[in-house]
């Protein structure tokens, strides 16, 4: 039984969906993902290991000075917490 009045029209939420499995992180955040590992001691660890894993562009990512030394900072905490 309706009365006569229409209920508001709810658009649908879009869906997010988790990444594809063969999501491969960008190079900064893989970056990240190991220095906060602890399996990379230095930021030049992280380096090689990003160039070992086929991460295009390594040193133009890690030149700067901010990024160089947020890495550092995590590098040496995880190994200091292992």
């Amino acid at each position: 039984m309706t009365d006569g009045t229409t209920s508001p029209q709810v658009s649908p939420q879009p869906t997010t969906s988790p990444p594809p499995s063969n999501h491969r992180p960008s190079t900064i955040e893989r970056a990240y993902q190991l220095a906060r590992s602890g399996s990379c001691g230095s930021v030049d660890d992280v380096r090689r290991s990003l160039v070992a894993e086929g991460h295009d562009s390594v040193l133009a990512h890690l030149s700067g000075p901010t990024i160089r030394r947020a890495l550092a900072a995590l590098c040496k905490s995880a190994v200091e917490t292992r």
